[in-house]
């Protein structure tokens, strides 16, 4: 992973760690402000709608600011957060830092994998962007346990505290290796190359708003929503899931979360590829295979080493999805995509919402916990059959080559998409709207058949 993508990928880890962490610190939390437990789990929640509906409006707020700056200036925001979550004395002190750190979550998001991809070479995009993505798979992993074990060593303001000397370190690390400028496939290098900066993010608000309301884009979103809703109706609930169905003690809880995480992380390694050969495509085959591996669980869930290896592919499945989504919003985005990934960002949020709320309301009426594994099924399902068509519509439809792309690789994006004011897009002779000649040509592909969709 070259140096740069690893910078973005720190960051991501750091706001991926601070919107979970505090799970694992609640009832600290509530003796330590002498509020109710279930009072205390709305600071995931302020955090969770601070992202959702924060992302967007600070993307259209900072159109205009050089990449570089907004991403160490977003992620100085994030860190005065979590000064203020460390040093606050009260419960209403603590939501308002809580909600300062998550406006910088949806946009910075958008914005790393942006960059990262423009800093690959055209057939690696999105295998940058999954890079990127990683740091919310290692938050799962590695940040929120270790965040739960700091907060309970040595107070739960600890756990805050941990998190502002780690976006430090993250400012620091962006600063020393994300380049000014950057060119296609430097690795980050930066200088020279062919000139594309990491400047002003490029296109005013009307063409941002335009292209994100484009029919394509937001049935993309719908997918989206569906999708990161079919993965938390049952991730959320895989405690009961594993122990009154499967079988499995309390203890082995944190055992089993680790081995969810290790096929997450795997899945989304191999999500990034799909997405780099076509990210519709990949798309319809990652979903394709949650559909199959969560009807799967339903069968073996009650069977305690087969619901561990399925367990496996139902982190991979799920965590796949990322890249692919993202990666499809960028390429039906490319003439000014910055609005519509950090809506993206938020559609994955109100997924998690979404998920949460499914599998609660599928337990509520007595189905028991191995129903979960169902309704994500079919939640998933309508994922697939909105996005299906899509695909279908894709292929019957000619391709045509950006000009003078004559490489194998079609990338989201190139370097030569600058980064200054994005040109509008162009009307082609249907009068849809398509991707600028530097868009990459991905980017044209899918553009130009958002008419098609």
């Amino acid at each position: 992973m070259p140096l740069p993508v690893f910078a973005l990928m720190l960051c991501v880890f750091c706001v991926g760690t601070a919107e979970i962490a505090i799970a694992g610190i609640l009832p600290d939390v509530a003796d330590g402000l002498d509020v109710s437990v279930p009072s205390a789990g709305l600071l995931v929640t302020g955090y969770a709608v601070g992202v959702a509906l924060g992302g967007p409006v600070i993307t259209m707020l900072t159109l205009r600011v050089p990449r570089k700056a907004l991403m160490v200036g977003l992620m100085a925001v994030f860190l005065a957060g979590n000064v203020g979550s460390f040093l606050a004395g009260n419960y209403a002190t603590l939501m308002g830092a809580r909600i300062v750190a998550s406006l910088a979550h949806g946009t910075f998001v958008a914005m790393a994998g942006l960059v990262a991809a423009r800093m690959s070479p055209p057939d690696r995009q999105a295998t940058a962007i999954a890079q990127v993505s990683l740091g919310f798979n290692l938050a799962n992993i590695l940040g929120s346990p270790l965040g739960t074990l700091v907060g309970q060593r040595w107070g739960w303001r600890a756990t805050f505290g941990a998190l502002a000397v780690t976006a430090v370190a993250s400012i620091v690390l962006v600063l020393l290796a994300v380049p000014g400028r950057i060119g296609a496939g430097d690795g980050g290098r930066g200088g020279t190359g062919d000139g594309a900066a990491t400047g002003a993010p490029g296109g005013s608000v009307r063409d941002e708003v335009r292209v994100m309301c484009r029919p394509a884009v937001l049935a993309s979103m719908a997918v989206t929503v569906l999708a990161q809703g079919a993965v938390f109706t049952t991730s959320t609930y895989l405690a009961p899931l594993m122990r009154d169905v499967s079988g499995f003690p309390g203890g082995a809880m944190s055992v089993l979360l680790a081995v969810f995480g290790i096929g997450a992380v795997l899945g989304n390694l191999v999500g990034g590829r799909l997405a780099d050969r076509d990210p519709t495509r990949g798309a319809v085959l990652c979903l394709t295979t949650l559909v199959a591996v969560l009807a799967l669980f339903w069968a073996v869930a009650p069977y305690r080493w087969p619901a561990v290896a399925v367990l496996v592919l139902f982190g991979a499945a799920g965590f796949s999805i990322i890249p692919v989504l993202q990666s499809r919003v960028l390429a039906l985005a490319a003439s000014a995509p910055l609005l519509a990934l950090s809506a993206n960002v938020s559609a994955f949020n109100l997924g998690n919402g979404f998920g949460a709320w499914l599998g609660g309301a599928v337990m509520d009426q007595g189905w028991g916990a191995r129903s979960v594994t169902s309704a994500g099924c079919a939640a998933a399902a309508v994922a697939l059959l909105v996005i299906a068509p899509m695909w279908a519509r894709q292929r019957g439809l000619p391709t045509r080559p950006a000009e003078g792309a004559g490489q194998e690789g079609r990338p989201l994006v190139q370097a030569g998409d600058d980064d200054g004011a994005a040109a509008a897009p162009a009307a082609g002779s249907s009068g849809e709207p398509t991707a600028p000649a530097g868009a990459g040509a991905a980017g044209q592909r899918e553009s130009a058949r958002c008419a098609g969709e």
